[in-house]
């Protein structure tokens, strides 16, 4: 399971054996697991709490499945709320209309826990953005990442490595760089721009490998 563990789940069945037993197996597997017995209940912990991915029986006494699966999809806060279906009723008919609600997948009992996890792990992967991994400088919003994490960089710096990661694998000489990053006039030395590059190296940790200086000539980026 890996990166998928931690994630919150609500179980929703009116079966209390079911819902108990597959809230043991889901938390062995790392999950934090929640349980409703009905579409009401699951409701109200579905305004208190933030979950990642909600496993749903359609046929339970008061709401049914399909009516909150449609609640949640028409409510902005939860449209994107990933939906697994679980259900005794599979016909095609059923499982067409339980994907047109938009139920990211659709499990028939009697069902394998080991299937269930399963399913719960590879709708996790499409639906619970990743990190961004690497180094990322948009020059439009002037923000500068590592791996998803915002860092702060004085302006000469973040020019520095926005030139470098738009020109990767090309090395700078540094007339180059003082041409590029320091207006027309100033002079810079060469002292200068190194002491700017190994201030970036450490900022970028463990990146800072990645701009690597070819002895004599100047300055780059190398994957």
């Amino acid at each position: 399971m890996n990166g998928m563990k931690g994630h919150r789940i609500l179980i929703v069945d009116d079966e209390e054996a079911l819902r108990t037993g597959l809230q043991t197996y889901l938390e062995f597997e790392g999950y934090h697991a929640d349980v409703a017995g009905s579409a009401e209940s699951a409701l109200e912990l579905i305004d208190k709490s933030a979950y990642d991915l909600i496993l749903l029986d359609i046929m339970m006494d008061g709401m049914s499945g399909t009516e909150m699966a449609g609640r949640l999809k028409a409510d902005p806060r939860t449209a994107k709320l990933p939906i697994i279906f679980l259900t005794a009723r599979d016909t095609d008919d059923d499982m067409v209309a339980g994907l047109n609600l938009g139920a990211d997948d659709y499990i028939c009992k009697p069902y394998s826990v080991r299937n269930v996890i399963a399913r719960i792990s590879a709708v996790l992967r499409r639906s619970v953005p990743m990190p961004a991994a690497g180094v990322v400088c948009d020059r439009s919003s002037l923000v500068c990442t590592v791996d998803d994490r915002r860092i702060r960089l004085p302006r000469k710096e973040f020019e520095l490595l926005a030139l470098f990661l738009e020109n990767k694998g090309r090395i700078f000489t540094r007339e180059e760089l003082m041409a590029r990053v320091w207006p027309d006039g100033i002079i810079v030395a060469d002292r200068s721009i190194d002491v700017h590059i190994t201030r970036l190296r450490g900022k970028i940790a463990p990146y800072g490998k990645n701009i690597v200086n070819r002895s004599g000539y100047g300055y780059g980026w190398q994957d």
